[in-house]
């Protein structure tokens, strides 16, 4: 029987025998017709290929097959697609509808190639083992199951623009439903990187650094989900922050419908979290609430500052990742404080068993750099990090983060204590010294309040002004403070400097004129990390300290005029960097009053220098700063 080769489709070759049927070669068949003169193929007599082919050459030398990842995008929506393709003089080609016909070869531009022996078989094996049945179009999931086999015939594509998500993320800007506001083009990036996710029902990490404001970006997601969403949301943060997130979630989404679930303010049944969009709760609450929250299949849970989850021993890490759940997403500036398991504790919440058992990571992943280095390209695909640096030209000069703290309940009652007595005492006529003691208490109740224990750390407002130090230090950056009171100074120069290990020094109404700029000079020419101090009356005004790229105002100012020549020092003419100013303050106490006054004031003159003895509205203020109570 006589056969004939013939081209099939333009990329293959197939043999026809005189009764027309169609026979499929494989690859070292045609080599042997070709090159070593066989001249029978399975019982039909051939001539070589290329006789009966005369355009067709034909190689010796096989190509390598290759499963292809990289990332696709239509504007909205990121996809991850998988495809197998030909490497071809060092660029890929994509071959379609190749895994299922067993062809084991290919024409390119008239020349027929044999593929590298055994690399279809073990593409399969690869897809097989991560459940793909079909290329194209992959999860997340499946994805990742692909990486981890760490298999030579994989490329990852998009593990080369995984550090750098905005290379394939529109930064377009799109509504977003329930939103109000703009995002930046990176944070809208962030926003659509985040989207892919929680569309995946999968997890990740949001990195970026302080100050490029991943509250938002979350915003944006959960009220995105909220009109589809068959089950609210849990956001769980330190207690501290609780207020905070009520209020963003209130400025950037005002139609959800949002529950603090804290304190006395906690439900017994889980029914009651479904009339909300949002939960917001905090870690000591999950560990003390579990059966409850744990009576519902949320549709996002989000862990911020998910550093509080670093310790994959302690409760609250193993409580909040029983939580049922569709989307998890963990935010923190610190993925890895301490060592890698801190790491590994966080993947663990947002991708259960994505780093394999602790045991195993922690004999496969020690402490030391090469480890970092593997560990890196792993956990990339699901950690979004960028750096103010990086974002720079997308930011204004200067960045305003209000940090709304809230009272515990003891703090609370010792502050309401301290404001009754002050009512009692001056009623009517209270004047703006009758407020320094509640100013005093809200800057840390050490000022006030006599106390056997000495660590600063009881109190939120300074843990909070801690977890900001740790990530400000941790990228080598200088950072000024400002307190009114010199005892506070004291306090921070004293356990900073030992906490840190870095120089901390401060500048107020002891340090003579003379000394100030000599001790600017040496905070400047550190190397590094390092922490000044400033009083905003005796140092807030004439100083250049440009060197420090962040501003915190630990307690504010009554005059808005004050407050902005401070955050000045670092934001001047000479500074290259954005500046990041911090604005700590507690709720529904005498500080919430004064940053009312100061937004107000704003409002009315751009920093103008405002009177504050004896004006009407000064009056006004005062008898609402003292109305104000922590415990309402």
């Amino acid at each position: 029987m006589q056969g004939k080769w013939v081209v099939e489709q333009k990329d293959s070759l197939v043999l026809n025998d005189s009764d027309n049927n169609t026979i499929i070669p494989t690859a070292e068949e045609i080599f042997l017709s070709e090159f070593k003169n066989k001249s029978q193929i399975r019982n039909i007599q051939v001539l070589k290929p290329s006789i009966d082919i005369e355009s067709l050459s034909f190689s010796k030398y096989p190509l390598e097959l290759k499963l292809q990842l990289k990332p696709y995008t239509d504007n909205e929506n990121i996809f991850i697609t998988a495809n197998i393709v030909v490497d071809f003089k060092g660029e890929y080609k994509q071959i379609v509808g190749l895994i299922d016909s067993g062809i084991d070869h290919i024409i390119i531009n008239n020349t027929w190639y044999p593929f590298v022996r055994g690399t279809m078989d073990e593409i399969k094996e690869v897809l097989k083992k991560s459940d793909v049945k079909d290329l194209g179009r992959i999860s997340l999931q499946q994805y990742l199951s692909i990486k981890k086999q760490e298999n030579p015939v994989v490329i990852d594509n998009l593990q080369e623009v995984s550090l750098d998500k905005s290379q394939f993320i529109s930064s377009m800007n799109i509504e977003i439903p329930s939103f109000v506001g703009n995002l930046y083009p990176y944070q809208n990036q962030g926003y659509r990187w985040l989207k892919m996710i929680v569309n995946e029902n999968a997890g990740c990490i949001l990195a970026d650094e302080m100050g490029l404001g991943k509250t938002a970006q979350i915003i944006a997601v959960l009220a995105s989900e909220s009109k589809d969403a068959t089950n609210p949301s849990l956001v769980v943060a330190p207690v501290s922050l609780l207020e905070n997130w009520r209020r963003e979630v209130q400025k950037f989404a005002p139609s959800l419908k949002v529950k603090v679930h804290q304190g006395n303010h906690r439900t017994g049944f889980y029914t009651e979290f479904t009339k909300f969009d949002v939960v917001v709760t905090s870690y000591e609450t999950v560990l003390r609430d579990l059966s409850l929250f744990q009576m519902l299949n949320w549709n996002i849970v989000v862990a911020d500052e998910a550093q509080a989850i670093k310790n994959p021993k302690a409760k609250r890490a193993i409580a909040i990742k029983q939580i049922d759940r569709k989307a998890t997403i963990a935010v923190t500036g610190t993925p890895v404080e301490n060592k890698l398991t801190d790491l590994w504790s966080i993947t663990d919440f947002v991708f259960p068993g994505y780093l394999g058992e602790l045991k195993q990571f922690e004999e496969t992943f020690p402490d030391e750099i090469d480890s970092a280095e593997q560990l890196e390209p792993l956990v990339s695909p699901i950690l979004l990090r960028r750096r103010v640096k990086d974002v720079a030209g997308d930011l204004p000069k200067r960045i305003d983060i209000p940090q709304v703290l809230k009272l515990s309940e003891g703090e609370a009652n010792l502050y309401d204590n301290l404001r009754m007595q002050i009512i009692e005492e001056y009623g009517k006529q209270a004047s703006l010294v009758s407020l320094i003691k509640l100013r005093m208490y809200c800057t840390h109740p050490f000022l006030q309040v006599p106390s056997e224990e000495r660590e600063p750390t009881l109190f939120g407002k300074y843990i909070r002004l801690v977890e900001i130090l740790e990530e400000i230090i941790s990228n080598q950056e200088k950072v000024i403070i400002f307190t009114s009171y010199t005892e506070m100074s004291d306090i921070f120069v004293s356990d900073l400097t030992n906490r840190f290990g870095i120089h901390c020094d401060y500048i107020d109404g002891r340090v003579d004129v003379s000394e100030r700029q000599p001790k600017i000079d040496k905070f400047s020419g550190i190397n590094g990390s390092a922490i000044l101090i400033l009083n905003p009356r005796a140092a807030g005004a004439g100083l250049n300290i440009t060197a420090a790229n962040h501003v915190i105002h630990y307690n504010l100012e009554w005059n808005p005029a004050i407050e902005d020549q401070a955050s000045a020092r670092a934001h001047r003419r000479g500074q290259t960097r954005p500046v990041t100013v911090y604005r700590l303050f507690y709720a529904d106490t005498v500080e919430d009053a004064i940053n009312n006054r100061l937004e107000r004031k704003r409002e009315i003159s751009e920093a103008a220098v405002i009177g504050t003895d004896g004006q009407r509205s000064d009056n006004t203020d005062i008898i609402d700063a003292l109305l104000k109570s922590p415990m309402t």
